[in-house]
């Protein structure tokens, strides 16, 4: 049994907030996003947060070292694009094997530090396995609803790339999230369970799906239940939603998952919803009043935040979720 499965049962567990929410706090420029190695890059660089692993690696050092500081048991590797299918807007596939170990060791560097110094409160690193920028399930183009911008064959091939460079890199727990297609996740797991046979090893599987808006479905049309379905087949650590919504708007669907599934169940919801700017209004203490709910009704076991969240958000969370005791698992489900 793995550390983490261990720490679960006994209370619940704190993710961290936004990698980008922090990185754009810096400001950084094109050159800083090329840094010495990519000066003379024949394409502009500037957005590819994941390069900063390489880059700027003591800045997203600095970031899990907040989130940590504040009270996270777990932090994600800055690997949210980290496929080829997600690299090839910078024409940058060669480096994904790279990008990916760099941000595997770079967080867990900064994990075991906070671990030694405080064995009774080990800490984690999920290796981040984003959506990409391509679906599946649905066409790009209207006008041929039969065409597919990507096969399930691709991404396979591109995810077991990325899961092979994580658990090489340390990652503790491998995390498929921002599920806004179930069919690319499920090349994920696949890719996932690809390596683990080869590897014969038994790494934690984390998942977490995006309800896209007040129908309750994900993008790519699946309810809760669905999308539950969908991708049970596998044995995971735990199965969850973030993004898209804020943490008052994703209780319901919360409690509907947890009602449902066998799997120990996660969230990490935006800041509340974007303003008409695109930024983030709700304060920590706003959200950490929605969260308490969760806690209430006793439906979460592992909680963070995701995109305009930054370490003061963790903070609140980490501080209210040691009154409570994590959801149970129940030992029979149906449904």
């Amino acid at each position: 049994m793995s550390d983490i499965h261990k720490e679960i049962q006994k209370r619940i567990l704190v993710l961290d907030g936004a990698m980008g929410t922090m990185l754009q706090r810096h400001n950084f420029s094109e050159e800083d996003f090329r840094g010495e190695r990519f000066k003379d890059f024949h394409l502009p660089l500037k957005g590819n947060n994941d390069l900063l692993s390489i880059t700027q690696p003591n800045a997203v050092k600095d970031v899990h070292r907040q989130y940590f500081e504040a009270g996270a048991d777990i932090v994600e590797t800055n690997t949210f694009s980290g496929t080829t299918i997600a690299m090839a807007d910078y024409q940058m596939e060669d480096l994904v094997y790279e990008l990916n170990y760099q941000s595997a060791k770079i967080a867990k560097e900064v994990a075991d530090e906070f671990t030694f110094a405080n064995p009774e409160k080990p800490r984690f690193v999920a290796g981040s396995i984003g959506p990409t920028n391509r679906t599946a399930s649905l066409s790009p183009d209207v006008n041929r609803p039969e065409y597919r911008a990507v096969s399930f064959d691709e991404l396979r091939i591109a995810y077991k790339q990325q899961v092979e460079a994580l658990i090489d890199g340390g990652v503790d727990v491998l995390f498929v999230e921002t599920i806004f297609d179930t069919l690319n996740a499920k090349a994920a797991l696949f890719a996932i369970e690809e390596v683990k046979d080869e590897r014969e090893l038994d790494i934690p599987v984390m998942v977490s799906g995006t309800i896209t808006d007040a129908s309750g479905r994900t993008l790519s049309g699946q309810t809760v239940e669905a999308f539950l379905i969908s991708v049970s087949h596998i044995d995971l650590l735990s199965v969850g939603f973030n993004c898209a919504l804020g943490a008052e708007q994703i209780q319901p669907y919360l409690k509907r998952l947890s009602r449902e599934t066998k799997f120990y169940t996660s969230a990490h919801p935006n800041a509340g919803l974007p303003n008409a700017f695109g930024e983030y209004d709700q304060t920590p203490e706003e959200m950490r009043d929605f969260i308490r709910n969760y806690l209430e009704e006793g439906i979460i076991n592992i909680i963070g935040g995701c995109c305009g969240t930054d370490p003061s958000y963790i903070k609140e969370i980490a501080d209210i979720v040691k009154e409570y005791k994590p959801r149970q698992l129940e030992t029979e489900v149906y449904g």
